[in-house]
């Protein structure tokens, strides 16, 4: 990655967060998968809510927040329907938005467990 691409990443992790941290998410983590080799991304954000329509609005937030600041759309979008597990697709970075339940049975951060993982406060 060159270091115009880096930074941009950069400011659309730091931009996905706001959004989730604006609608109170919990438990964010960021998952670096840039030295892993055959990642599906570069970075991966994980966090959940306590219900189907605050995980729904976290991934909206997080829509809004990267179209707002960086006129950024997801190129794929899945969850939506039951918002137990949406996922937001922005290419280099993945975004998922968990209920607290379906987060702890899929244990994302376990299966990236040689990647570094950094904790968000709430």
């Amino acid at each position: 990655m060159n270091k115009q691409t880096e930074k941009y990443t950069k400011q659309l992790v730091d931009t996905i967060i706001e959004g989730m941290q604006d609608i109170k998410a919990l438990n964010i983590k960021c998952i670096d998968l840039s030295e892993i080799p055959n990642s599906v991304a570069d970075y991966f954000i994980v966090c959940h809510g306590e219900s189907n329509t605050q995980v729904d609005s976290i991934a909206k937030s997080v829509e809004k927040a990267t179209y707002e600041q960086l006129k950024e759309k997801p190129l794929h979008k899945e969850g939506s329907d039951n918002s137990l597990w949406i996922l937001l697709d922005y290419i280099d970075v993945m975004v998922h938005v968990f209920y607290k339940e379906t987060r702890d049975y899929y244990d994302i951060e376990g299966l990236w467990a040689d990647a570094k993982v950094t904790t968000i406060e709430d």
